[in-house]
C-alpha cells in the first residue's frame, strides 16, 4: 500500500512522557511509520495548518476539559482552542477523515452544538463494557467486530446526548455516547482507542492528582488494568487509518476480525 499523505495527530497533553507515550502507542495500534503520522503538540503552539496535507486528523486526549469556563482553562488551551475549532468547522463542513478521542469527542460534539459537561457520565480511570447499537455493527469501522467488548476510560465531562446530526455507534451502561460518527468519514470515541496497559498505568501516575479518581486507589486501578485484554479498540482504530490512509475512504477494511477481551 503507498501512502500519499501522512496522518496528523494534535496532541493537548503538556506532560511530555504521556504525550510521547499516546504518540507512539497512536503509531502502534495504527501501525503507521514515523514518516506517516506527524504529530504537532498543541500546549506548544497550533501552526496554521492545511488539512489536504494529511490523508486523515486525529485529536487525542489530555487534561483539558471542552466545558470548562474561559477563565479556568488553562493558558495553552485558550490559545490552541479557537483554533482548533476552526478546523473542526472545516472538517464537518467537508465531511473530511477525523478521529477523535476523549476531549477528540467533546470538542467536536461542542463545535455540532451537542450539550458536553460534567454534569453526568464521567468514569474513572479503567476498563469498562462497550456495546455496539445496531448502526454501529452495520458501520464500515465496527463491522465483524464483537457486539460487546472492552475499552479504557478515563474522562470528567462527556456528551449529554448524541450530538445533533450524530449516529450512535457505541455505547455503555455508565456513559451513554462512547462512539459517534458524523457523515460518512468523522468519528469520534470518548474511550481511548490507543490505550493499553502500560499506557493505561502512565496515564494513573501522571494524572493522579488531577481529580480524575482519589489517588490513593491509583494502585488499585492500576492493577485492575493489568488484568484486562482490550484489543477490539486498538482494532477499531487500525481500521480507521486503513480506511483513509489513501484519503476518500475507498480502500477495503482487511485483516482478521478482532475477539473481544
Amino acid at each position: 500500500m503507498t501512502t500519499s499523505k501522512p496522518c496528523l495527530l494534535l496532541q493537548l497533553r503538556p506532560e511530555c512522557a504521556a504525550a510521547d507515550d499516546e504518540y507512539r502507542a497512536t503509531r502502534r495500534a495504527s501501525r503507521l511509520g514515523a514518516d506517516e503520522l506527524i504529530r504537532i503538540r498543541m500546549d506548544e503552539g497550533l501552526p496554521d495548518i492545511d488539512i489536504d496535507d494529511f490523508s486523515a486528523v486525529i485529536v487525542g486526549g489530555g487534561p483539558s476539559n471542552v466545558s470548562c469556563p474561559h477563565d479556568q482553562k488553562y493558558d495553552y488551551q485558550k490559545k490552541f482552542e479557537p483554533k482548533l475549532r476552526r478546523i473542526v468547522r472545516e472538517i464537518l463542513a467537508r465531511d473530511f477523515p477525523y478521529f477523535g478521542a476523549c476531549y477528540g469527542l467533546g470538542i467536536l460534539a461542542d463545535v455540532m452544538g451537542g450539550k458536553v459537561s460534567t454534569e453526568r457520565f464521567s468514569e474513572t480511570a479503567g476498563a469498562q463494557t462497550m456495546t455496539l447499537t445496531d448502526r454501529g455493527a452495520a458501520d464500515p469501522l465496527l463491522e465483524n467486530l464483537p457486539h460487546s467488548f472492552r475499552a479504557f476510560v478515563g474522562h470528567k465531562e462527556a456528551c449529554q446526548e448524541v450530538p445533533p446530526g450524530a449516529d450512535l455507534l457505541v455505547a455503555s451502561a455508565g456513559c451513554p455516547v462512547q462512539m459517534i460518527r458524523v457523515g460518512r468519514n468523522v468519528y469520534a470515541t470518548q474511550f481511548h482507542p490507543e490505550l493499553d496497559s502500560d499506557g493505561l498505568a502512565l496515564r494513573i501516575e501522571t494524572y493522579r492528582d488531577a481529580g480524575y479518581f482519589d489517588p490513593g486507589q491509583a494502585a488499585y486501578l492500576t492493577s485492575l488494568g493489568r488484568q484486562e485484554s482490550v484489543p477490539v479498540p486498538r482494532e477499531i482504530l487500525r481500521r480507521f487509518i486503513v480506511r483513509y490512509r489513501n484519503r476518500g475512504g475507498q480502500q477495503e477494511v482487511t485483516g482478521p476480525a478482532a475477539s473481544s477481551g
